[in-house]
């Protein structure tokens, strides 16, 4: 599954279209490479993204396939760091 549909999914972003500019931004990594927003994602990997002022770095326990409700979704991955950023 492509990482802007899976963190849409899985309720980590609000719409789709803000996972991708996240990933046009840079701002979205896969297994500590900058990661593209068509780029697939599969089980066991890491993905650390940079949104609403938070740096967030999760472990994909399985990937999804189907959609799945907002009660069910942190079933699917397991949140390794969440911080806030520093404004410079």
């Amino acid at each position: 599954m492509r990482v802007d549909k899976l963190l849409s999914k899985l309720c980590l972003v609000k719409t789709r279209s803000i996972a991708k500019n996240a990933c046009d931004k840079n701002l979205v990594k896969i297994n500590g490479k900058i990661a593209k927003a068509s780029a697939i994602i599969a089980d066991n990997d890491i993905i650390e993204y940079e949104l609403y002022g938070y740096y967030n770095k999760i472990k994909i326990t399985e990937v999804p396939r189907r959609n799945v409700s907002k009660v069910k979704a942190p079933e699917f991955y397991k949140i390794l760091e969440r911080g806030k950023l520093e404004l410079s």
